[in-house]
């Protein structure tokens, strides 16, 4: 296991709307297109990653991303250092921060 999934998995870890230029706007749109980039803060420099949204587990209905305000649950997979992983994810939509971890998955 590589030094970076190690700490990921490890424990919730604080992360950010990722992306090139996170906003509200970008996220909410990523929100409705299923794919949307989480930030971990922890690690040198920051981690990005790109996460396909797994809808069904996702909570989002006590959100109002118009406004930007409420929180949502998000969960979704990627792979990780030829690991696949799912993160899991709550965000605060006022800040666009939260928290978050991953878990392996069986290959």
């Amino acid at each position: 296991m590589s030094p970076l999934l190690a700490k990921l998995s490890s424990r919730v870890q604080p992360i950010v709307v990722g992306g090139p230029e996170p906003s509200l706007e970008r996220f909410r749109e990523a929100v409705g297109r299923g794919y949307v980039h989480i930030k971990f803060t922890e690690t040198q420099g920051g981690t990005d990653l790109g996460v396909q949204l797994d809808e069904s587990a996702c909570l989002i209905e006590s959100a109002d991303l118009q406004n930007g305000t409420g929180s949502l649950h998000l969960e979704g997979t990627l792979t990780l250092d030829y690991q696949p992983v799912r993160c899991v994810a709550d965000f605060e939509l006022e800040s666009l921060s939260g928290t978050g971890t991953l878990i392996f998955l069986k290959a």
